[in-house]
């Protein structure tokens, strides 16, 4: 990885800008509803008016962010040639998806909902499961 010879600059790769893309927009989908966690009781207090508007213009930044993290998974497991990786590797990849779309879904119960019970829950659930997929994903990367 490191250059052996001179002070040249390592060159990006497809497999640099496909995993800069993936991590960039899971950082928006996931550190977005950590702000966002700790903003909208300020703005609850403040000027509840703001919430919808807020929780707009957050959906029209992290929808887009994760169907680019949906692309960019597919693009990895392309690129990666899952077939030749062990039945443990197979699995977590599985569970990594799984979770992935389980935040996805939780964040749209979160957004159609009403009551608080549904908005509470399906933002907490989204945001542990996106936490748990960028996890997972750290260990598919790594090897454990």
């Amino acid at each position: 990885m490191i250059p052996e010879k001179g002070n040249e600059l390592l060159s990006p790769t497809s497999e640099t800008w496909r995993i800069f893309f993936h991590l960039l927009a899971a950082s928006i989908w996931i550190g977005g509803q950590f702000i966002l966690a700790g903003v909208v009781p300020v703005v609850r207090e403040t000027n509840r008016e703001l919430l919808p508007k807020i929780a707009r213009r957050f959906a029209q930044l992290s929808w887009p962010a994760f169907a680019v993290v949906v692309l960019t998974g597919f693009w990895n497991i392309f690129e990666i040639n899952v077939t030749d990786h062990s039945t443990a590797y197979q699995v977590t990849l599985f569970l990594k998806v799984a979770l992935a779309i389980g935040s996805a879904v939780a964040a749209f119960i979160h957004s159609v909902s009403n009551g608080k019970l549904g908005k509470a829950l399906g933002g907490a659930v989204s945001l542990l499961f996106g936490l748990a997929a960028l996890f997972v994903g750290l260990l598919l990367q790594t090897g454990g």
